[in-house]
Protein backbone atom coordinates (compact mmCIF):
# COMPACT_ATOMS: atom_id res chain seq x y z
CA UNK A 1 0.00 0.00 0.00
CA UNK A 2 2.79 2.49 0.88
CA UNK A 3 4.40 1.67 -2.40
CA UNK A 4 1.36 2.53 -4.42
CA UNK A 5 0.75 5.70 -2.64
CA UNK A 6 4.66 6.76 -2.70
CA UNK A 7 4.67 5.67 -6.71
CA UNK A 8 1.05 8.04 -7.31
CA UNK A 9 2.81 10.88 -5.14
CA UNK A 10 6.07 11.13 -6.86
CA UNK A 11 3.91 10.84 -10.31
CA UNK A 12 1.79 13.95 -9.06
CA UNK A 13 4.96 15.62 -8.02
CA UNK A 14 6.40 15.39 -11.30
CA UNK A 15 3.46 16.44 -13.52
CA UNK A 16 3.24 19.41 -10.89
CA UNK A 17 6.69 20.43 -11.64
CA UNK A 18 6.07 20.99 -15.07
CA UNK A 19 3.22 22.35 -15.47
CA UNK A 20 3.79 24.57 -12.23
CA UNK A 21 5.37 27.73 -13.87
CA UNK A 22 2.65 27.80 -16.14
CA UNK A 23 0.03 27.66 -14.43
CA UNK A 24 1.71 30.13 -12.04
CA UNK A 25 2.57 32.83 -15.21
CA UNK A 26 -1.16 32.26 -15.97
CA UNK A 27 -2.10 33.94 -13.07
CA UNK A 28 0.40 36.84 -14.03
CA UNK A 29 -1.04 36.63 -17.47
CA UNK A 30 -5.24 37.22 -16.37
CA UNK A 31 -3.98 39.56 -13.26
CA UNK A 32 -6.33 42.77 -13.82
CA UNK A 33 -8.06 41.17 -16.67
CA UNK A 34 -11.94 41.16 -15.90
CA UNK A 35 -13.02 40.37 -19.31
CA UNK A 36 -14.23 37.15 -20.59
CA UNK A 37 -12.64 35.27 -22.63
CA UNK A 38 -15.03 34.51 -25.66
CA UNK A 39 -16.30 31.17 -25.61
CA UNK A 40 -13.76 28.25 -27.15
CA UNK A 41 -15.46 25.15 -28.10
CA UNK A 42 -13.15 21.78 -26.58
CA UNK A 43 -12.38 20.04 -30.25
CA UNK A 44 -10.46 17.58 -28.84
CA UNK A 45 -11.84 14.29 -29.88
CA UNK A 46 -14.78 13.81 -27.50
CA UNK A 47 -15.93 10.30 -25.86
CA UNK A 48 -18.87 9.68 -28.26
CA UNK A 49 -16.63 10.63 -31.53
CA UNK A 50 -14.16 7.50 -30.90
CA UNK A 51 -14.66 4.73 -32.74
CA UNK A 52 -15.86 2.02 -29.49
CA UNK A 53 -17.23 -1.11 -31.14
CA UNK A 54 -17.37 -4.25 -29.46
CA UNK A 55 -14.31 -5.33 -31.32
CA UNK A 56 -11.29 -7.08 -29.40
CA UNK A 57 -8.89 -4.18 -29.25
CA UNK A 58 -5.35 -4.65 -29.12
CA UNK A 59 -3.25 -3.66 -25.66
CA UNK A 60 -3.03 -0.03 -25.29
CA UNK A 61 -0.16 1.58 -22.79
CA UNK A 62 -0.97 4.49 -21.27
CA UNK A 63 2.43 6.39 -20.14
CA UNK A 64 2.27 9.66 -18.25
CA UNK A 65 3.76 12.24 -20.26
CA UNK A 66 5.90 15.46 -18.77
CA UNK A 67 7.32 17.63 -21.76
CA UNK A 68 9.05 20.62 -21.48
CA UNK A 69 10.40 23.27 -24.48
CA UNK A 70 10.68 26.52 -24.07
CA UNK A 71 7.64 26.78 -26.82
CA UNK A 72 5.15 24.78 -24.55
CA UNK A 73 4.27 22.13 -21.56
CA UNK A 74 2.50 19.25 -21.27
CA UNK A 75 1.64 17.51 -18.38
CA UNK A 76 -0.65 14.35 -19.33
CA UNK A 77 -1.37 11.38 -16.26
CA UNK A 78 -3.07 8.61 -16.55
CA UNK A 79 -5.00 5.87 -13.84
CA UNK A 80 -2.13 3.06 -13.13
CA UNK A 81 -4.77 -0.28 -14.26
CA UNK A 82 -6.83 0.12 -16.90
CA UNK A 83 -4.75 -2.73 -19.33
CA UNK A 84 -7.76 -5.15 -18.43
CA UNK A 85 -10.07 -2.75 -20.54
CA UNK A 86 -7.96 -1.94 -23.55
CA UNK A 87 -11.04 -0.65 -25.62
CA UNK A 88 -11.11 2.01 -22.61
CA UNK A 89 -7.31 2.87 -22.68
CA UNK A 90 -7.42 3.54 -26.01
CA UNK A 91 -10.28 5.69 -26.03
CA UNK A 92 -8.49 7.56 -23.36
CA UNK A 93 -5.16 8.07 -25.55
CA UNK A 94 -7.45 8.68 -28.55
CA UNK A 95 -8.69 11.78 -26.64
CA UNK A 96 -5.20 13.18 -25.29
CA UNK A 97 -3.53 12.76 -28.60
CA UNK A 98 -6.60 14.77 -30.23
CA UNK A 99 -5.51 17.23 -27.58
CA UNK A 100 -1.86 17.63 -27.95
CA UNK A 101 -2.15 17.46 -32.09
CA UNK A 102 -3.92 20.66 -31.75
CA UNK A 103 -1.65 22.11 -29.48
CA UNK A 104 1.33 21.01 -31.81
CA UNK A 105 -0.38 22.68 -34.53
CA UNK A 106 -0.89 25.94 -32.75
CA UNK A 107 2.89 25.52 -32.01
CA UNK A 108 3.95 24.59 -35.48
CA UNK A 109 2.19 28.05 -36.18
CA UNK A 110 4.64 30.22 -34.12
CA UNK A 111 7.61 29.17 -36.27
CA UNK A 112 10.63 29.78 -34.90
CA UNK A 113 8.97 32.81 -32.52
CA UNK A 114 8.83 31.98 -29.36
CA UNK A 115 5.70 32.86 -27.35
CA UNK A 116 5.56 35.59 -24.48
CA UNK A 117 3.94 32.47 -22.27
CA UNK A 118 4.74 29.13 -23.11
CA UNK A 119 1.70 26.97 -24.82
CA UNK A 120 0.32 24.42 -22.59
CA UNK A 121 -1.29 21.07 -22.40
CA UNK A 122 -2.45 19.71 -19.17
CA UNK A 123 -4.93 16.94 -18.38
CA UNK A 124 -5.69 14.78 -16.40
CA UNK A 125 -7.54 11.21 -16.13
CA UNK A 126 -8.63 9.86 -13.00
CA UNK A 127 -10.77 6.63 -12.08
CA UNK A 128 -14.10 8.04 -10.43
CA UNK A 129 -15.83 4.67 -10.34
CA UNK A 130 -14.79 0.70 -10.82
CA UNK A 131 -17.76 -1.91 -10.49
CA UNK A 132 -17.98 -4.85 -12.49
CA UNK A 133 -20.44 -3.37 -14.75
CA UNK A 134 -19.50 0.43 -14.72
CA UNK A 135 -15.65 1.81 -15.33
CA UNK A 136 -15.92 5.79 -15.30
CA UNK A 137 -12.78 8.02 -16.64
CA UNK A 138 -13.35 11.35 -15.46
CA UNK A 139 -10.81 13.95 -17.92
CA UNK A 140 -9.74 17.64 -16.92
CA UNK A 141 -7.42 20.25 -18.12
CA UNK A 142 -7.04 22.76 -20.10
CA UNK A 143 -4.93 23.77 -23.52
CA UNK A 144 -2.86 27.28 -23.34
CA UNK A 145 -2.75 28.55 -26.96
CA UNK A 146 -2.73 32.48 -26.18
CA UNK A 147 -5.28 34.61 -25.21
CA UNK A 148 -6.30 35.60 -21.79
CA UNK A 149 -7.42 32.29 -20.78
CA UNK A 150 -6.65 28.80 -21.38
CA UNK A 151 -9.10 26.21 -23.46
CA UNK A 152 -11.08 24.15 -20.55
CA UNK A 153 -10.83 20.31 -21.63
CA UNK A 154 -13.75 17.95 -19.62
CA UNK A 155 -14.77 14.95 -21.10
CA UNK A 156 -16.18 11.94 -19.13
CA UNK A 157 -15.64 8.07 -20.14
CA UNK A 158 -18.35 5.42 -19.57
CA UNK A 159 -16.73 1.92 -20.40
CA UNK A 160 -19.08 -0.78 -20.40
CA UNK A 161 -17.31 -4.12 -19.65
CA UNK A 162 -19.45 -6.72 -20.07
CA UNK A 163 -20.41 -5.68 -23.60
CA UNK A 164 -16.79 -3.96 -24.33
CA UNK A 165 -18.22 -0.81 -25.14
CA UNK A 166 -18.39 2.86 -24.61
CA UNK A 167 -22.09 4.13 -23.34
CA UNK A 168 -22.68 7.39 -25.24
CA UNK A 169 -25.65 10.14 -24.66
CA UNK A 170 -27.17 8.93 -27.29
CA UNK A 171 -27.31 5.19 -26.00
CA UNK A 172 -28.36 6.28 -22.90
CA UNK A 173 -31.75 8.36 -23.75
CA UNK A 174 -33.52 6.51 -25.71
CA UNK A 175 -35.90 9.31 -27.72
CA UNK A 176 -36.10 13.17 -27.40
CA UNK A 177 -39.14 12.85 -24.77
CA UNK A 178 -36.46 11.63 -22.80
CA UNK A 179 -33.87 14.41 -23.90
CA UNK A 180 -36.96 16.73 -23.05
CA UNK A 181 -37.54 15.74 -19.16
CA UNK A 182 -33.70 15.99 -18.56
CA UNK A 183 -33.39 19.20 -20.26
CA UNK A 184 -36.37 20.30 -17.79
CA UNK A 185 -34.89 19.06 -14.77
CA UNK A 186 -31.22 20.35 -15.26
CA UNK A 187 -31.96 23.82 -16.20
CA UNK A 188 -34.60 24.19 -12.98
CA UNK A 189 -31.41 23.05 -11.14
CA UNK A 190 -29.27 25.86 -12.95
CA UNK A 191 -31.69 28.29 -12.37
CA UNK A 192 -32.63 28.06 -8.87
CA UNK A 193 -28.98 27.34 -8.04
CA UNK A 194 -28.16 30.83 -10.26
CA UNK A 195 -31.55 32.80 -8.78
CA UNK A 196 -29.92 31.69 -4.70
CA UNK A 197 -26.32 32.99 -5.89
CA UNK A 198 -27.84 36.23 -6.75
CA UNK A 199 -29.61 37.05 -4.16
CA UNK A 200 -27.20 36.81 -2.17
CA UNK A 201 -24.80 39.42 -3.78
CA UNK A 202 -25.20 43.27 -3.16
CA UNK A 203 -27.06 44.62 -6.56
CA UNK A 204 -30.19 46.71 -7.07
CA UNK A 205 -33.39 45.33 -8.65
CA UNK A 206 -32.74 46.16 -11.80
CA UNK A 207 -29.27 44.56 -12.14
CA UNK A 208 -30.60 41.64 -10.53
CA UNK A 209 -33.14 40.99 -12.85
CA UNK A 210 -30.67 41.87 -16.01
CA UNK A 211 -27.93 39.20 -14.37
CA UNK A 212 -31.28 36.53 -13.94
CA UNK A 213 -32.04 36.98 -18.03
CA UNK A 214 -28.93 37.15 -19.23
CA UNK A 215 -27.89 33.97 -17.03
CA UNK A 216 -30.72 32.30 -18.15
CA UNK A 217 -30.20 32.47 -21.53
CA UNK A 218 -27.43 30.66 -21.55
CA UNK A 219 -28.77 28.21 -19.24
CA UNK A 220 -31.75 27.70 -21.68
CA UNK A 221 -29.33 27.38 -24.81
CA UNK A 222 -26.64 25.04 -23.03
CA UNK A 223 -29.50 23.18 -22.15
CA UNK A 224 -31.50 22.12 -25.23
CA UNK A 225 -32.93 18.56 -25.43
CA UNK A 226 -30.29 17.12 -27.51
CA UNK A 227 -28.05 14.05 -26.62
CA UNK A 228 -25.25 16.72 -27.64
CA UNK A 229 -26.08 18.99 -24.57
CA UNK A 230 -25.47 16.37 -22.48
CA UNK A 231 -22.68 14.05 -23.84
CA UNK A 232 -20.58 14.60 -20.82
CA UNK A 233 -21.88 12.25 -17.56
CA UNK A 234 -21.02 10.17 -15.32
CA UNK A 235 -23.05 7.49 -13.43
CA UNK A 236 -23.42 7.38 -9.75
CA UNK A 237 -24.00 3.99 -8.07
CA UNK A 238 -25.92 2.83 -4.69
CA UNK A 239 -24.59 -0.17 -2.41
CA UNK A 240 -26.45 -2.33 -4.74
CA UNK A 241 -24.10 -0.88 -7.28
CA UNK A 242 -27.26 0.10 -9.27
CA UNK A 243 -27.06 3.53 -10.89
CA UNK A 244 -28.83 6.19 -8.44
CA UNK A 245 -27.98 9.14 -10.73
CA UNK A 246 -26.39 10.77 -13.51
CA UNK A 247 -24.30 13.44 -12.99
CA UNK A 248 -23.93 15.46 -16.28
CA UNK A 249 -21.10 17.97 -16.57
CA UNK A 250 -20.87 20.97 -18.35
CA UNK A 251 -17.56 22.45 -19.17
CA UNK A 252 -17.20 26.36 -18.85
CA UNK A 253 -19.17 28.76 -21.22
CA UNK A 254 -21.81 25.98 -21.86
CA UNK A 255 -24.69 26.82 -19.23
CA UNK A 256 -22.32 29.83 -17.55
CA UNK A 257 -19.44 32.53 -17.95
CA UNK A 258 -16.29 31.22 -18.00
CA UNK A 259 -15.82 32.64 -14.38
CA UNK A 260 -18.46 30.19 -13.04
CA UNK A 261 -15.96 27.08 -14.17
CA UNK A 262 -17.39 23.25 -14.59
CA UNK A 263 -20.30 22.78 -13.57
CA UNK A 264 -22.64 19.69 -12.59
CA UNK A 265 -26.00 18.76 -12.08
CA UNK A 266 -27.57 15.00 -10.42
CA UNK A 267 -30.41 13.53 -12.30
CA UNK A 268 -31.82 11.00 -9.75
CA UNK A 269 -32.70 7.55 -11.56
CA UNK A 270 -36.41 7.90 -10.44
CA UNK A 271 -35.86 11.03 -13.52
CA UNK A 272 -34.16 9.05 -16.10
CA UNK A 273 -34.83 5.13 -15.72
CA UNK A 274 -38.21 5.84 -17.25
CA UNK A 275 -36.48 7.35 -20.78
CA UNK A 276 -33.17 4.75 -20.97
CA UNK A 277 -32.83 3.11 -23.70
CA UNK A 278 -33.79 -1.25 -22.94
CA UNK A 279 -30.55 -2.53 -23.33
CA UNK A 280 -29.56 -0.35 -20.17
CA UNK A 281 -32.29 -0.29 -18.08
CA UNK A 282 -30.81 -3.00 -16.09
CA UNK A 283 -27.98 -0.68 -15.08
CA UNK A 284 -30.60 1.60 -13.03
CA UNK A 285 -31.94 1.38 -9.60
CA UNK A 286 -35.82 0.18 -9.87
CA UNK A 287 -38.37 2.27 -7.38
Amino acid sequence: MNSVVNRRALRASALALAVGVVLLAGCKRDEGDTTAAPAAATSAAQPADIDTAATPAAPVELRDVIENTPQAVVGISYPTDLARYPGLAKALADYASAARGELQQAVDGLGNDKPSMPYELSLSFEKVLETPQLVVVSADGSRYTGGAHGEPLVARFVWLPEQQQMLTADKLVADAKGWKAVSDYIADQLRERLATRLSSEDMDPGQLQESLRSASRMIADGTEPSADNFSQFQPLTGTDGKISAVRFVFPPYQVGPYSDGTQTVDVPASVLAPHVGTAYAGLFAQG
